[in-house]
């Protein structure tokens, strides 16, 4: 038996015995906010297990609070997890972003102090990118960060902070040098958002949420120790963990499927019926089955950009996993509200008693998606990046 095959079987049996049948299939997953209780028991228990065996961020190293796996062990680990259902113990900003990040541009300091407590779920993240003035256009952002020795005073707003109100810090892009062109002078920097000088308004959707959020910025302080990267240089920084963000790493922790969505097929079956075995509506089917086989493609395509890159984050390519994975969110609750016909389009704004509590949940969440083609930057601008930097098409 192989290093590899031992590994597998040494997995599959530690996973059999230490995921709870609460962690497996949908539910809640922690994020690391302490803004956010955890309430569910194994839910919790989940999160303690992973934390002790270093598999909350498995590819990380074991100093940070990781698992140290090699690229061939951290896709093992995933396909044992989905072989069982089991849910990921810890998503959030930190593992998926910042965290990636720093262990690329971060100091020896900054990774001893912040990584840890990412990994054991200790800090939740929130991103500073987006201004009501600098949006695709992001490098005309204004916010400043006056120099101050040891530290920065910022002044300005940014928006659309999704999780700001749950959040413990931020990892912020700031202007440092007003007078150098807009893409120099940024600086990226770490901030406390439990701090005098900032101030966060939850901004209501169309869906009825409220994930995203306005964030002020008066005399706020970042350290100088927090400043990521060499100064007036954070452009760079910045770029590189949108790229992480857009790998998809987070689903693959969980089998390339969130795992608070429902499984289409077996709702399908439910609502419309089943004939012979398969579902009864056949037009609907056949776009259920194309669904299904571009999931399986997209999924496909992020592990063999991340086996092709060592196990790390993928460049550019990244864009492509962007549009297409925003537009499979898209699909996938076009088709739950359709196959409840009227019943999915409840009146989300005044609840009542026609509509059961998950129809009006799946249609804030059709609402909810129909801006997951503009947030992370919009698929508009991650198509010129893939003609540019995947194609290498003139401009």
């Amino acid at each position: 038996m192989s290093e590899l095959d031992e590994f597998r079987a040494e997995t599959r049996a530690w996973l059999d015995a230490n995921c709870p049948p609460g962690a497996r299939g949908p539910g809640p997953i922690s994020n690391g906010s302490t803004k956010i209780k955890i309430t569910d028991a194994d839910t919790l228990l989940w999160l303690e297990r992973m934390v002790e065996r270093g598999w909350t961020v498995p590819s990380w190293p074991q100093e940070y609070g990781g698992g140290g796996l090699s690229n061939d062990e951290y896709l093992i680990l995933l396909q044992e997890m989905a072989a069982i259902n089991a849910r990921p113990a810890l998503s959030s900003f930190g593992t998926s972003m910042i965290g990636p990040t720093l262990l690329e541009f971060g100091t020896d300091d900054q990774k001893a102090r912040h990584l840890p407590r990412i990994a054991r779920a200790e800090v939740e993240w929130c991103q500073g990118y987006s201004e009501p003035g600098s949006g695709s256009d992001l490098a005309s952002l204004s916010t400043r960060a006056e120099d101050r020795g040891d530290h920065f005073v910022i002044n300005g707003q940014k928006i659309w902070t999704s999780g700001a109100h749950n959040a413990d810090w931020m990892f912020c892009l700031v202007r440092t040098d007003v007078s150098a062109p807009k893409h120099e002078g940024i600086s990226f920097v770490l901030l406390p958002m439990d701090q005098p000088g900032v101030t966060v308004k939850p901004i209501k959707l169309i869906s009825g949420d409220a994930r995203f959020n306005e964030t002020f910025f008066d005399d706020a302080i970042a350290q100088k120790s927090d400043l990521v990267g060499e100064p007036n240089k954070g452009w760079t920084v910045g770029k590189r963990l949108l790229q992480h963000e857009r790998s998809g790493m987070e689903s693959l922790v969980s089998g390339g499927a969130k795992k608070d969505e429902m499984s289409l097929v077996q709702e399908a079956k439910r609502t419309l019926g089943e004939r012979d075995g398969a579902i009864a509506d056949a037009a609907y089917r056949a776009e259920l089955l194309k669904y299904e086989m571009d999931s399986q493609v997209f999924r496909l395509a992020q592990r063999r950009a991340v086996e092709e890159s060592e196990g790390g984050t993928p460049g550019a390519v990244t864009s492509i996993f962007k549009v297409y994975g925003s537009e499979l969110q898209q699909t996938y609750y076009d088709l739950m509200l359709r196959m409840r016909g009227v019943r999915g389009f409840g009146d989300i704004m005044n609840e009542n008693d026609q509509f059961e509590g998950n129809e009006l949940n799946r249609t804030r969440e059709w609402l909810y998606y129909r801006a997951a083609s503009i947030y992370s930057g919009s698929n508009e601008i991650q198509r010129n990046i893939i003609a540019k930097r995947v194609l290498g098409l003139p401009d």
